[in-house]
């Protein structure tokens, strides 16, 4: 295993991290306990030394999991991070509690590296005027907390004013080769480095569409051209970790066989690796991907505030994972999730709300027939099925302390 340092407490850090939001899942769909801990362990015992969790993974499940995993001197191997719920917090009080129950959760004591959960711009303004930055600051005091940082769903400006708002540790972005320019982008990662924050990636292989062992032809052809012979997520994997500004990344390896193919595949990722030759038939296989999305959707938010309160990028965002992945009832479902108003302040923003007024049309960079798009994402996303993914997301994402 390979280590990197986290900037601004020198601790070494594997460059690959457990996440533990996709665990192996019985035929019922709970956890596969005994499976999953075994997982767990067999990637602390190769040498993976960071662990993340969240408070409502797996429907609340996967904290108290990964606290029995982390038995038996496990704990002391690791360090663990998770996440305060920040779309439930009401007032300070609220943040105290949720950290307490994570602590019983995790049986432990104290979080190593602990986040804001899910920020964008207004969900930054909402927790920092219920106190949070007390808060922060009144754990670490205590003990509770070692380092704190924040993971980010949003716009590049509100990254940067929230890395600039408060001296976190380190910050937690989605960053893949498709996605160098949405949300926080390679822009969103050199501004959190410049400023000596760590920098962990959540979902380098977007959602495993980058992973799969057969992608579409025309990408799969490109591979072939390459001068060295990789699987299509060796190539994912080491793209993110040629970035010396990465710290490390999560991967939710809930297969042996993953397990072992990302460990091989650390073991040859030093930042710079890659020959330019090879970054130049990423970008390719980048734009390939991208020609065969529905939208050419950067998500920069410029088209943003719509009027009728349209996540417009969150809905592009879902469509072309539709549309890419192959998997529509988990793009339906990430769909309901990011514009259903759970994980944020905003009320419901989908993309049956457009009324054509145009405004979109003339902020589009990208010249997008944005009103047009969103009749065809409303018709395929919103289906009969819509409210049962709701009510499930609203049961998993507003579970709060006993």
């Amino acid at each position: 295993m390979r280590y990197r340092t986290m900037p601004k407490n020198g601790d070494q850090l594997s460059i690959l991290g457990f996440g533990c939001m996709r665990l192996p899942a019985t035929p019922e769909g709970a956890i596969d306990e005994e499976r999953a801990i075994a997982q767990i362990r067999r990637a602390i015992d190769a040498g993976v030394n960071y662990v993340d969790t969240a408070w409502p993974y797996h429907a609340g499940a996967s904290e108290p999991l990964l606290g029995k995993a982390l038995r038996d001197g496990y704990r002391q191997r690791v360090k663990v991070a998770t996440k305060l719920p920040s779309w439930l917090i009401k007032s300070r009080e609220d943040m105290d509690r949720f950290l307490d129950a994570q602590l019983a959760r995790l049986e432990t004591d104290h979080i190593d590296y602990y986040l804001v959960h899910a920020l964008d711009g207004p969900l930054w303004d909402v927790v920092a005027g219920h106190g949070v930055t007390g808060f922060l600051d009144a754990a670490r005091a205590d003990g509770r907390i070692g380092n704190a940082g924040f993971s980010f769903h949003g716009l590049l400006p509100d990254f940067k004013r929230i890395v600039d708002a408060y001296p976190w540790v380190f910050c937690q972005i989605q960053y893949n080769y498709l996605d160098q320019a949405f949300q926080a982008g390679s822009e969103g990662l050199r501004h959190a480095a410049d400023r000596g924050l760590g920098v962990v990636i959540m979902e380098p292989l977007r959602g495993g569409l980058l992973a799969r062992p057969t992608p579409p032809p025309a990408v799969a052809a490109l591979w072939e051209t390459a001068p060295v012979p990789r699987a299509p997520v060796a190539w994912a994997l080491r793209w993110v970790w040629n970035h010396p500004e990465v710290t490390l990344l999560l991967s939710g390896m809930n297969e042996e066989s993953h397990i072992d193919q990302n460990l091989a595949v650390a073991e040859e990722a030093l930042p710079g690796s890659l020959t330019e030759e090879e970054t130049a038939l990423v970008d390719r296989a980048a734009r390939t991907y991208k020609e065969l999305m529905r939208v050419g959707c950067t998500g920069c938010g410029y088209c943003m505030p719509c009027p009728m309160g349209v996540q417009i990028p969150k809905c592009f965002d879902a469509f072309n994972a539709l549309h890419m992945s192959g998997d529509a009832e988990t793009a339906k479902f990430h769909y309901a999730i990011s514009v259903g108003g759970e994980l944020g302040v905003s009320e419901p923003g989908f993309a049956s709300r457009c009324v054509a007024c145009g405004e979109c049309l003339e902020k589009c960079p990208q010249h997008i027939a944005i009103p047009d798009i969103l009749k065809d994402v409303a018709a395929q996303m919103e289906d009969a099925a819509m409210e049962q993914r709701l009510a499930t997301a609203k049961r998993i994402f507003t579970v709060r302390p006993q």
